[in-house]
């Protein structure tokens, strides 16, 4: 995979849009501009302190350990700098569920140790490592931990957290927003399902290799694909997407727009999570020849009937 273009094109599309913000005329409050500072500054704090953490344990994981974390606290800054306002305390409520089942999924695959910025890596740090791009060359890792992940990932995070500062408005809760929380609540049950039925596999699977020098059928093929993975190849990120996507619904049912600049956030995510996925699914399946199969077989998020059809690991 060449990263450097995906990276060009992320980093273009944060600037871009960011100047489309600018733009764009859209009328806010002196108190949501004073969240928006505070929370700046805390997410200035966070990047600050991911990359000296990386730099210093050569683990890229900081962000990580952040993501599941910083929104909830961005939200509860916001609630705290504004006026009261029932929709923003609810927003900020969704997301503090969201956080307590990311930081919970984190937490049993050995993200948070002591001290905090030790832990597990995630995997796909290490394999960028070794790319032709980054192999041997110390100042672009220094770069890259610096503006891509330090930088540019806890923006990502705080801006795809900012809707809950626009959904601050007059206007009092109706059934959208009650809609729009039922079904935040429901995406987070099927985050917490997909990665529950991934773990007990992988776990089972480590198992039997530690036990007996290799795994059985169905866990010898190497990745999930049964539950709600049989039906999307990541039922977890397809969910993750559409959570940060009804946050920003909030902010549109408070303007009663369908468009606002928080939409920035959820936009880039999107796009992050296009270019995670592809990375992803190149280093699977060189590791698992199955792999190859599942992916003809089951669609890469939406479970659509005209691109979906059983996958038989057997065959």
């Amino acid at each position: 995979m060449r990263l450097g273009p995906v990276i060009f094109a992320l980093s273009a599309t944060l600037i871009i849009a960011i100047g489309l913000g600018f733009v764009v005329p859209f009328e806010v409050e002196d108190y949501q501009v004073d969240a928006f500072k505070m929370g700046a500054y805390v997410m200035a704090a966070f990047a600050f302190m991911c990359f000296v953490f990386g730099e210093c344990t050569n683990n890229f994981s900081q962000v990580d350990k952040c993501w599941s974390v910083v929104p909830a606290i961005y939200a509860w800054v916001f609630v705290g700098v504004m006026p009261y306002n029932p929709r923003c305390l609810l927003v900020a409520i969704c997301i503090t569920i969201w956080a307590l089942r990311l930081t919970g999924n984190a937490c049993r695959r050995g993200f948070y140790q002591c001290p905090p910025w030790g832990g597990e890596e995630d995997y796909r740090w290490a394999v960028l490592r070794e790319t032709p791009t980054f192999k041997g060359k110390r100042i672009r890792l220094f770069l890259f931990n610096l503006f891509f992940i330090a930088i540019y990932q806890m923006s990502l995070i705080y801006l795809f957290t900012c809707p809950a500062i626009v959904a601050h408005s007059p206007k009092p809760l109706f059934w959208a927003d009650y809609v729009l929380a039922v079904f935040s609540v429901f995406l987070v049950v099927i985050e917490f399902i997909a990665d529950g039925q991934q773990y007990v596999f992988q776990t089972e699977k480590y198992r039997q290799i530690k036990e007996h020098g290799q795994a059985s059928f169905p866990h010898s093929i190497g990745f999930s694909h049964t539950g709600l993975w049989a039906y999307s190849r990541h039922p977890n990120y397809t969910a993750e997407q559409l959570f940060w996507v009804t946050i920003y619904a909030f902010s549109c049912v408070g303007t009663e727009s369908l468009y606002n600049p928080s939409i920035i956030g959820s936009v880039l995510l999107i796009l992050l999570f296009v270019g995670s996925v592809i990375l992803t699914e190149e280093i699977t399946a060189k590791k698992y020849p199955k792999y190859k199969d599942y992916q003809e077989s089951v669609p890469i998020y939406l479970p659509l009937p005209c691109c979906y059809k059983a996958f038989n690991p057997k065959q």
